[in-house]
């Protein structure tokens, strides 16, 4: 499983690829799925069904826009039109719509008319401040509606067969995928937008210009209440784009929270982290934290009550208001950091005096005898500390002996007749 998350794997099983595999790889998957399953080689209604899932498939990764809403908000994002515009008015007519009505992996026939217009989906971003308060956000959107003048009638005289689709309000195209492969496209009409029937020029609306519709700009009011979470859907029913006959879909709003300076939110948790001296940690501060509300907590560790490096502690009742119940929150969780005093501090003897008598006594001190061996430790750096040098034959020293390789070398020269010169070439004996 691909560590990339994503809302449905469907599509993305259906052509044996992960989530994350790149536009190559998903190509390649569906060329070589599609040559396997294709009627022509492949004759049977399974293998038929299986090409039409295959292909529908692709037809939704291999469009970056379509994949990206896919991604994000699965089948139902596609339904609903993914955040402006294009998709489809059904799930199952993501398939159906590809290959005129054929079947499909959901199950069900052909392609009906629609008798509810498409939601359309679009991302507001907020701050965790709008979510933590409440607050009403303005969001301008473009939609079509129907026509005053007209009523949607698009003109006075009586409509006519649309000569473009012979009236079945769909155009079929043909397209070739691949040699001897080619994939039968159903779309709506554009002339009689699916209706398939015209008003002659000399008949039409002037305001709509016989389409039925005209543009509209609408401000929608979002209001978000105290607790909402990112993902949370805020609909505005009959607000999508009007059609005549039609139920007019709604335009649904999808809350994405944007990352805070100070606060994490977890559920109804929310985290922060806070840096104290080491005096702090372990006889007790007070600290001024300003919250969302622009309230002022002080937060008190009392005397006694010591603070460990990266310790957690919470104040309860102080994390995120709970969402249709916002006089009750959850907790504020803070993590700490320990900060040791500066070298200059412990360089003072009299300090190191004072620390002893005040700390608890030592344990497990070792003894320097002349059975022992005393080395001294050092701040560690990792530029200056990694291995280095190799043993002989390229070899690093497996136990970190490759530092003190130079000392064993010199001892081989003068003690051991192994003939080996200066930097390692070998000598020949007399």
């Amino acid at each position: 499983m691909s560590n990339r998350m994503v809302k449905d794997t469907t599509l993305y099983d259906t052509l044996g690829v992960s989530p994350d595999a790149d536009p190559g790889s998903i190509k390649k998957a569906y060329r070589k799925l599609a040559l396997k399953f294709h009627p022509d080689k492949n004759p049977g209604a399974e293998a038929e069904q299986k090409f039409k899932e295959i292909s529908a498939a692709y037809e939704v990764l291999s469009d970056d826009k379509k994949k990206t809403t896919y991604d994000r908000f699965g089948m139902d994002g596609l339904k609903e039109g993914g955040g402006g515009g294009g998709g489809f008015g059904d799930a199952h007519d993501i398939f159906s719509a590809f290959f005129g009505g054929g079947g499909s992996p959901f199950g069900g026939g052909g392609r009906q008319r629609e008798r509810r217009g498409r939601d359309v989906m679009h991302e507001l971003r907020v701050s965790l401040d709008d979510l933590y308060n409440g607050t009403v956000k303005k969001l301008a959107i473009n939609r079509k509606k129907i026509c005053p003048d007209c009523e949607g009638k698009g003109g006075t005289g009586e409509p006519k067969h649309c000569s473009t689709c012979r009236g079945s309000g769909v155009t079929v195209q043909i397209r070739q995928i691949g040699p001897g492969m080619v994939q039968q496209m159903q779309t709506t009409c554009n002339d009689c937008r699916g209706e398939g029937k015209v008003i002659s020029a000399k008949d039409r609306c002037r305001p709509c210009n016989g389409k039925k519709l005209v543009p509209e700009k609408k401000i929608l009011e979002v209001h978000i209440d105290k607790g909402m979470k990112e993902g949370q859907k805020i609909p505005f029913r009959g607000a999508a784009d009007e059609t005549p006959g039609i139920e007019t879909g709604d335009v649904v709003i999808i809350l994405i929270e944007r990352e805070h300076d100070v606060f994490t939110r977890k559920g109804n948790e929310l985290l922060m982290k806070m840096h104290i001296g080491l005096n702090e940690a372990l006889t007790g501060f007070s600290r001024e934290v300003t919250m969302m509300d622009k309230r002022k907590l002080s937060i008190t560790s009392i005397p006694g009550e010591y603070v460990q490096h990266e310790g957690l502690k919470v104040v309860t009742n102080e994390g995120m208001p709970i969402y249709r119940n916002p006089f009750e929150k959850g907790h504020l969780i803070v993590s700490f950091t320990v900060d040791y005093p500066p070298p200059e501090f412990f360089s003072n003897p009299d300090n190191i005096r004072l620390l002893e008598a005040l700390l608890p006594p030592k344990t497990d001190q070792a003894t320097v005898t002349s059975d022992t061996e005393e080395v001294m430790l050092e701040d560690y750096d990792e530029a200056t500390h990694k291995r280095r040098g190799s043993g002989r034959g390229g070899h690093s020293g497996g136990h970190g002996h490759g530092h003190s390789r130079n000392a064993y070398d010199e001892d081989d020269d003068d003690d051991h007749a192994h003939g080996h010169g200066p930097g390692g070439v070998q000598c020949q004996t007399q």
